[in-house]
């Protein structure tokens, strides 16, 4: 019998967890990569973390904290259901959680831990990280066992949840495809990653445009959110994209801002898009929508079990990018 394991970016849950979820995340030198010495990184993103967690605590208290956390523990009871084999989770930058993760990594009696991650387009500084984690704090023997789900930007079951979550919700809105732009936004990275080697850009890019091949009479754009620290990221940019939006919108008057690297909503979508993209688009005299994240609708549900059911696997270590 087959386990399984998903593995998700994680989210403060209360106001304590705010700094602990910045320092795991900002010390993860997958996600910030710099030259310095180890200690040097610990002690300089450390004090960043602590003063973010303050500057950053208004906004996650304005959206009811983070739902990824409970969104993934639901998926795993559902899929546990549909397979009736164990299903585990982990959560990456929650780390009051790796503990007890780890530990049922460890005990799982079954030969296989199918590992599916919830970063559709993958990423080194997402599933690559993860992949690290475990080969740097699992036995030998349980690390072997891993076998992941690389990436399915494109896989028909994920594009098929997305078509029936879009055209969902443009009938909530009343929204004609015609007068309608999809204006896809995914999670930003430096564009250093891309230039070594990272597939993330591409992915995105798969997954956009088999999305378009089922919304053939509307118009579509892709940008990049989130960007942290200097450096150039990811072009363009979802926020100046907002700003330029008469410029590309051929005359039509509905925006639907989808994020398509989310799986689950999370600060960047309630209230990254909502509070702070939406009312740029909005000032141009324009309509903006957010559409949400897959979170547990059926059909994302339904999806992850047929992902999860793929012979495409690979090793934990091929996933860990050279240091």
């Amino acid at each position: 019998m087959t386990a399984y394991l998903l593995v998700n970016f994680g989210g403060p849950r209360e106001v304590r967890e705010i700094e602990p979820f910045l320092k795991e995340l900002l010390l993860d030198r997958d996600v910030i990569r710099t030259k310095f010495p180890t200690w040097l990184h610990g002690w300089f993103f450390g004090r960043i973390a602590k003063k973010r967690a303050l500057k950053i605590r208004e906004d996650y208290e304005r959206i009811g904290f983070s739902p990824i956390y409970k969104d993934t523990e639901a998926m795993r009871g559902a899929l546990e259901s549909a397979f009736n084999s164990p299903v585990f989770t982990f959560h990456r930058y929650l780390p009051a959680t790796h503990a007890d993760s780890l530990l049922k990594i460890e005990e799982c009696k079954q030969k296989e831990i199918r590992v599916v991650p919830l970063f559709p387009q993958f990423c080194y500084g997402t599933t690559g990280s993860i992949a690290r984690f475990f080969s740097e704090r699992l036995s030998l023997a349980a690390a072997q066992k891993l076998r992941w789900i690389k990436s399915y930007a494109a896989h028909t079951a994920f594009i098929g949840s997305w078509q029936k979550r879009i055209a969902k919700f443009l009938v909530e809105k009343k929204l004609e495809e015609k007068n309608t732009i999809l204006f896809f936004s995914a999670h930003g990275v430096p564009k250093t990653f891309i230039d070594e080697g990272d597939p993330y850009e591409e992915e995105c890019k798969e997954s956009v445009s088999a999305l378009m091949e089922r919304f053939p009479n509307i118009l579509s754009r892709l940008a990049y959110q989130s960007k942290f620290g200097r450096g150039e990221w990811l072009l363009p940019s979802t926020e100046e994209e907002c700003k330029n939006a008469l410029a590309w919108t051929q005359g039509r008057r509905e925006i639907v801002i989808v994020p398509i690297s989310f799986t689950s909503d999370h600060i960047e979508t309630l209230f990254e898009i909502e509070e702070l993209y939406l009312p740029i688009i909005r000032s141009s005299g324009l309509n903006a929508h957010r559409c949400p994240a897959l979170n547990l609708e059926p059909e994302w549900i339904s999806a992850l079990q047929t992902i999860a059911s793929e012979r495409d696997l690979c090793e934990n270590q091929r996933l860990v990018r050279e240091m």
